[in-house]
């Protein structure tokens, strides 16, 4: 059985920042590393779960929005997949800072905290996803040049 690519990332050389992780025709899969993987310390559940939904909704809603085709967590608890359709990288990493800064600036309610929507709607929390997005628009600002590539 042929290995998948994600699979052929050396993880214990990741550090949290912004990735490509593939290329298929004009969708880009994009890592979103949240977090040192195998290092011990992972998003819990609440974490992950709420920041997708705030993440999501933003970015769905900005003007990157159409090309948006996924946004979600890694089950490994470090990060997340962003794919996008005909994406610019710069373009991509500007938008993922200005939607981090958006779920930190958010007043309001959760986006998507309802029984009618989510199938976990106890499960939310916006100061956890607040939390989690001033963590990596920390991360990402820290970086002195984005690459976009794994390192070797």
């Amino acid at each position: 059985m042929k290995t998948i690519a994600s699979f052929q990332v050396n993880h214990d050389k990741l550090t949290p920042g912004i990735y490509i992780s593939r290329i298929d025709g004009d969708v880009t899969t994009y890592d979103l590393r949240t977090r040192i993987p195998n290092a011990g310390d992972y998003m819990d559940h609440i974490t992950m779960h709420s920041l997708e939904h705030m993440f999501a909704t933003y970015v769905r809603n900005s003007p990157l929005g159409p090309q948006v085709l996924y946004f979600g967590p890694m089950g490994c608890q470090t990060g997340f997949y962003l794919l996008i359709r005909n994406a610019d990288n710069e373009t991509v990493l500007a938008t993922v800072k200005e939607v981090l800064r958006c779920i930190i600036a958010h007043d309001g309610e959760m986006f998507g905290a309802t029984r009618i929507a989510c199938g976990n709607y106890q499960n939310l929390s916006l100061a956890a996803a607040k939390q989690e997005a001033r963590r990596y628009l920390d991360t990402l600002n820290a970086i002195p040049e984005v690459t976009f590539r794994y390192e070797e």
